[in-house]
Parts: structure tokens; sequence; C-alpha cells
């Protein structure tokens, strides 16, 4: 018997993979192919959905967690090519090493900023990117630094891969304030690689993707951008002024109360939608005028901006200001084909590994 919404316990997170499938065809056709396409898994973390980037001929991809690098690399049948896009040190290294050790027909490299690391990275059989700061001071070596570059690149030696330049703190939500702000880093990076004698740049995300593959001088080198919000898009990334795009990922939530005339209260709270990206946390989908309010654990209250309110019990289609760590919350996620529920799988990528070494 088919399952159908009115029936699934709530929250529940919910994967419209009709629409995952047309984001990737429209992602595939603004990078004029897959290869200048390495999405970053952190946002999928189904292997349904990994399988459809693969059927897509996509054969490059970033990772963050060793979670994630353990599903991607079990998953694909044939070689892939895989950055994990964190400095990891200690046991995260060699949980990765261990990864690549057992998937020897895949490749992958590691971010690095230090040669000590580099060399680490190197000793376990890993290429090395080193991580460039273009301004954001959340990791790297700051752009402009060119001695400490070369000295990561050379401790990497043969081993060395490229340059990763990621300037994720662009996100303004005019396009042409974005390519602005970003035309100095473009310029800095390309100089840089043309002095170290790099071939192989990484670089941007989903607010940044179309600034980069507009940039006339990458297409000097092999560059990649390494967008993956874009296969879900989410309510944030509606506010970038990219069109084609469709929402393919919502929190289905229950009106569990209704304190005042003005006022509900769903059963999605932060353990179930991402509530550290902004307000409002999520946009409720449909014809109700409705605004989310901040939540608490297990309750999101809502305000009627104008019109009916919903019953009690009604169903509501959340879509997440934030879609990666909204994902990431899931056990499960109830998959849908064209409005259909065609199954209910785990999350399998989310959360973090503790393995014991021993």
């Amino acid at each position: 018997m088919r399952t159908t919404l009115d029936q699934l316990q709530t929250p529940a997170l919910l994967i419209h993979l009709d629409r995952v499938r047309h984001n990737i065809a429209r992602t595939v056709e603004l990078c004029g192919g897959v290869a200048r396409w390495r999405p970053h898994v952190k946002t999928c973390k189904v292997p349904e959905v990994l399988t459809l980037l693969l059927d897509a001929g996509v054969r490059q991809f970033k990772v963050a967690t060793t979670r994630e690098a353990a599903v991607l690399l079990a998953l694909a049948p044939e070689p892939i090519d895989v950055l994990v896009a964190m400095a990891h040190h200690g046991p995260n290294l060699q949980r990765v090493a261990a990864l690549a050790e057992g998937a020897a027909q895949h490749r992958v490299a590691m971010l690095s900023e230090d040669p000590a690391h580099a060399r680490q990275v190197v000793a376990a059989g890993l290429g090395v990117f080193v991580d460039l700061d273009p301004g954001w001071g959340r990791s790297g070596i700051p752009i402009t630094e060119h001695d400490r570059i070369a000295a990561v690149q050379a401790a990497a030696g043969p081993s060395f891969r490229g340059l990763h330049c990621y300037e994720g703190h662009l996100v303004a939500d005019d396009p042409a304030a974005r390519q602005q702000a970003a035309l100095p880093i473009y310029r800095e990076l390309c100089a840089l690689a043309r002095s170290l004698g790099v071939d192989e740049l990484v670089t941007s995300g989903t607010p940044g993707f179309l600034a980069a593959l507009a940039f006339e001088d990458f297409r000097r080198f092999r560059h990649v951008v390494s967008p993956g919000t874009v296969v879900y898009w989410d309510a944030r990334s509606a506010e970038l002024g990219i069109d084609g795009y469709r929402q393919a990922v919502e929190v289905l939530a229950r009106v569990v109360s209704r304190p005042t005339a003005a006022q509900l209260t769903v059963d999605a709270g932060s353990k179930a939608v991402d509530a550290a990206s902004g307000d409002p946390v999520a946009v409720v989908v449909g014809d109700w005028q409705l605004r989310t309010r901040r939540p608490s654990e297990e309750h999101l209250p809502i305000d009627l901006v104008a019109g009916a309110a919903p019953p009690l019990g009604a169903l509501l289609h959340l879509v997440p200001r934030h879609v990666c760590p909204t994902v990431n919350l899931a056990d499960e996620a109830v998959l849908l084909d064209r409005g259909d529920v065609v199954g209910i799988v785990p999350v399998r990528a989310r959360g973090h590994e503790t393995k014991d070494p021993s």
C-alpha cells in the first residue's frame, strides 16, 4: 500500500528526487558540463541523491567529514576524485588514510595550510591542495602570503595537486555586487597560480559559482567550482538572484498548538530545522500567509500575517533557510518523485564518526 504524507510521523525530512534531478541538470548546464563542477556533498548526505550525481556523470567531489568520505567512496562504482575540504589531524587524518587505502580505485586529496601537516598528508598516501584564505578568516593561508603558500607546496612535493580558495564570505543578495567583490580575489589567485606553476584551482560555493565561471582567466587553468547547496536549494539560495532552481527539500511539520488567533506552533523546532542561519529559519510553502519565529528544541512558533490560519493537526511544508545543517539533523529522509512517496531511507552521511583505533 502506498504511503501518503498524512501517514508520516512529523517532523519529517522530504526530498523531492524529480527536483533534485532538475537542479543537477541546471548546474551542469550553467557549468558547461560536469568537468567544472566538484559538488560538496555536505549538503546531500543521502546515498540515493549521491547516486543521482554519479548518474549525471559527476566524478569530482568535496567532503568535509570522514563519514561523508566513507559513504561516498563506498558508493561510487567507478573511479572518482574526492577532495577532503578540511585539514584533518590525528585520528581523523588516519581515518581518511584508511578509507583511501581501502578504496584504491579512487583518488583522494586533503587541504593543508602547514608544511608539517602537508608532509603528514603525503605520508598518509593522499594528495595535497593548499588551502587559501581570501579574506574570510575561517581557515587557510592568507592569499597574499606567497612564501607560506610556496612552503606548503614544496612540502607536498609530487603529491601537490593545486590551490583551494573558497570565497564563502561574499554573500550579498545582488549577483553583480558579489561578482565585483570577487574579482580582486580571482585576479590574485590566478597571479599566484602562475607564479607557482599551479594548474588546478578549486573555488566557489553556491553564492559565488556563477561569478567564478564568468571569470575568463580561470579558463587558462583546470578550474572547478564546488557548490553543493544547488542540489537541494533552500530559502537563502532563493535570495541570491540565481534563476532556474527548485526547492527540493522540505520539512513536513504538523500544527500542534494555537496559542492565539494570530499564532500557531508546529512540531519542527531546532532539532528539525537549522536555527543558526538567521531569521526566518524557514519559509512556509503554499498560500498560507505565515512567518516563522525563533524555534525552541521541538516547537516552531509561527505568526499569522494575514488571511486564515491552518487548523490544529494541519500539515505544513517548510523550506529551510539553510538546507545543509537541516539535512544533517534527520536520521531518515522521505523520498518523493513527482509528489509520490517512493521510499524512506537513512541519511547515512549525517553526523560524525568516532572510531576506536584499536
